[in-house]
């Protein structure tokens, strides 16, 4: 792949990952909630997601999810029921500024794990690289390109959840996020839940 094919695919990519969505709840969540470690780990974890999706749109096995609509419909809802699962947490597990309480909140928080399903159980990601890697992948695409290709998917996204886990988590932001973890957690929850209805309704 030349550097002129792969400055636009780099450029969506970026414009991709910057789209407001569940993924930046979860990254916010988890981050102010648990703190900078947890919220490092959902990045990179959702950056490893979105690089799975990517390499297997640019190795065709996309076109299996977006051509099987009993298929694409299933990963559809489990990510719905995810989401909505991650909103219910949030809304009923408010952080205290007791410490106790708030060490409890925090072992509930995986961030490999909450990363990772947020972008694995949203299939419109394959139909989004899809989409995408149709304009770059050609016939003769060797391995080494559409490695390529996904790790430009992966890394991105992983860097642009990084800068938001690195950013959110200083010291004085932090602090003042955490003293408003309860108004914060309703506001993420709703928002999910939101996200995860519209995503019933609309499937």
């Amino acid at each position: 792949m030349s550097l002129t094919d792969w400055l636009p695919l780099a450029a969506i990519c970026i414009l991709g990952a910057m789209s407001p969505g569940p993924s930046l709840a979860v990254v916010l969540r988890n981050t102010v909630t648990a703190g900078r470690s947890e919220g490092v780990k959902t990045a990179l974890a959702h950056g490893t997601g979105v690089g799975i999706y990517a390499f297997a749109a640019a190795a065709g096995l996309a076109v299996l999810v977006t051509n099987t609509p009993l298929l694409f419909l299933v990963i559809q809802w489990l990510g719905a029921f995810f989401l909505a699962y991650l909103g219910v947490r949030s809304l009923t597990g408010h952080t205290a500024l007791h410490e106790s309480v708030e060490t409890e909140t925090i072992a509930h928080i995986n961030g490999l794990r909450s990363g990772f399903l947020t972008a694995f159980l949203n299939p419109k990601l394959a139909i989004f690289f899809a989409a995408l890697f149709s304009q770059f992948v050609s016939a003769e695409a060797g391995l080494g390109e559409k490695l390529l290709m996904a790790l430009t998917a992966a890394v991105i996204d992983a860097g642009w959840y990084l800068f938001i886990a690195l950013s959110v988590s200083q010291s004085r932001v932090l602090n003042f996020l955490r003293r408003k973890s309860d108004l914060l957690n309703t506001a993420f929850g709703l928002i999910l839940l939101f996200l995860a209805v519209r995503i019933l309704v609309l499937s």
